[in-house]
């Protein structure tokens, strides 16, 4: 059965619904806010990093990975499922639930004493978020007809990346200013005016039959803990220890279980066998490794910043205002040059402009001019600005009309997953060269022994930046085998 796109579906006597059907800018708009606060929350923590080291909780190096990577874990595990709740239950009532599960998350981090009730709200968080994203672009999918959805599509995925220069900029304002709890404290009433406003212009949307599958997503979320808990914790047990190395078989053991499952099932979480599509493929792949590159830099930003620089928690969270620019800009050329010459050449640039910015960020250390530091930024956020839109249409494009859910879900659940690993691997490969907490060790050290404290942090960095640039060059030379295999099958 085939959803109706060119305008949404008559609600009997509910205002808010034809409101929302009136007026697909204001739909537009509250679905990209909805986003924006979402997505901000993957990237805001992380200015929060020097004052959380600092407080009574007293995390260790991996807790502060855990209390990062716990929002995106729950985040992307679930965002498959969260997909598969709107379409069977409604879209508009998941995005509703989405926010008020995200407000409860915030709360509990922001009353918590100790480094697990932190990781705990975090999560509660994450599942939040996970109902968000998938509904709001389901939603738009069906408010706006075909030919303006890449328009929108490029919106969405603009607010997609601006949420992570939210992140940046609100907590550097909020650390500045308050304890690390008020971060927290100030996304409960957003996210209480976000669920008026939707619930004003948002049209509710059809429902379809869809898979919910409790035992595919519990192997999915368990799976993605486990390898995840493998790279986290490899510079604290050595990677040779049996925590590691259980965490990356028990991974390997489930996941491989999820697939086998989702083969047997009636109605799976998630057919394997959509992956068929040579695009579909190439399209995740391309998104993950994308915000791969993305979030591992959000990860040291501003530690680089605040700890080498000594840069203030406000002037670190607009330094990184340059990235805004290429995603602002390059996704209107980008449409323009999707319609006339494809997805490819778009996406195969797009990667590998992001694959040598991180290479260029790992030249820098102390001596680094910030106008050179804001120049990598630029080239980062042109390659993400040409590919992320070309990547994202052409993933929920190869599902079903019926699956948009499922089709978003997995879009935004590659984005959190390829998320969560750049934060893990950027983070392990530090751990395992600088020692410590940079915010406890600097503050210890003076003159020469500070400075040698400083150089050993950038150089571990450094190390960090060539393994993620390495890893984007080589996921753009497979996306672009994939999308020249779908061509020239097509």
């Amino acid at each position: 059965m085939s959803m109706p796109v060119s305008a949404a579906p008559p609600a009997p006597a509910a205002g808010p619904d034809q409101a929302g059907a009136a007026a697909p800018r204001a739909v537009l708009l509250a679905m990209c806010a909805c986003v924006l606060v979402a997505q901000s929350m993957v990237a805001a923590i992380n200015l929060s990093i020097p004052q959380l080291a600092a407080s009574g909780l007293h995390p260790s190096a991996t807790g502060i990975l855990w209390i990062v990577d716990a929002y995106v874990i729950v985040f992307a595990g679930l965002l498959i499922p969260a997909g598969a709740l709107g379409d069977r239950y409604g879209r508009k009532g998941a995005l509703l639930a989405g926010l008020g599960v995200f407000a409860a998350g915030a709360t509990v981090s922001a009353l918590a004493t100790n480094t697990a009730t932190l990781i705990v709200g975090r999560g509660i968080s994450g599942a939040g978020a996970a109902l968000i994203m998938p509904a709001t672009m389901s939603i738009l999918m069906h408010v706006f007809p075909a030919e303006q959805r890449p328009k929108a599509m490029a919106s969405w995925t603009l607010a997609v990346g601006l949420g992570g220069l939210l992140g940046n900029v609100g907590g550097g304002l909020v650390q500045e200013y308050l304890p690390w709890q008020g971060l927290f404290w100030i996304m409960v009433p957003l996210a209480a005016g976000l669920a008026a406003f939707v619930r004003r212009v948002t049209p509710r949307t059809a429902t379809h039959p869809a898979a919910l599958d409790p035992i595919g997503s519990a192997l999915l979320i368990s799976g993605l803990v486990a390898v995840l808990y493998g790279i986290i914790e490899g510079p604290n047990f050595g990677w040779g220890s049996s925590h590691v190395l259980g965490g990356f078989g028990l991974g390997a053991v489930l996941l491989a279980g999820f697939g086998w499952h989702a083969l047997r099932a009636e109605h799976p979480l998630l057919d394997p066998r959509v992956f068929r599509s040579g695009k579909l493929r190439a399209g995740v792949l391309g998104i993950g490794a994308s915000f791969f590159g993305l979030f591992a830099l959000f990860f040291i930003n501003a530690q680089y910043l605040q700890y080498v620089k000594g840069f203030s928690a406000l002037r670190t969270g607009f330094a990184i205002i340059p990235l805004t620019v290429g995603m602002a800009l390059a996704p209107r050329v980008a449409v323009r040059v999707q319609q006339r010459y494809g997805p490819r050449p778009l996406v195969v640039f797009g990667l590998g402009l992001i694959g040598i910015g991180l290479l260029c960020m790992s030249t820098v250390d102390v001596a680094t001019p910030y106008p050179v530091y804001a120049g990598f930024l630029l080239v980062l956020s042109a390659g993400i600005g040409l590919c992320a839109p070309a990547l994202s249409f052409g993933v929920v494009t190869e599902l079903p009309a019926h699956q948009a859910g499922l089709g978003s879900g997995l879009n935004t659940a590659a984005r959190e997953v390829g998320a969560a690993l750049g934060v893990a691997v950027f983070g392990t490969v530090l751990a395992g060269r600088f020692s410590g907490q940079p915010a406890v060790e600097l503050s210890r050290t003076r003159g020469a022994e500070h400075a040698r404290v400083v150089d050993s942090f950038t150089e571990a960095m450094s190390v960090g930046f060539l393994v993620v640039g390495a890893v984007l060059l080589l996921a753009t030379a497979v996306v672009a085998a994939g999308y020249r295999d779908r061509t020239a099958t097509s």
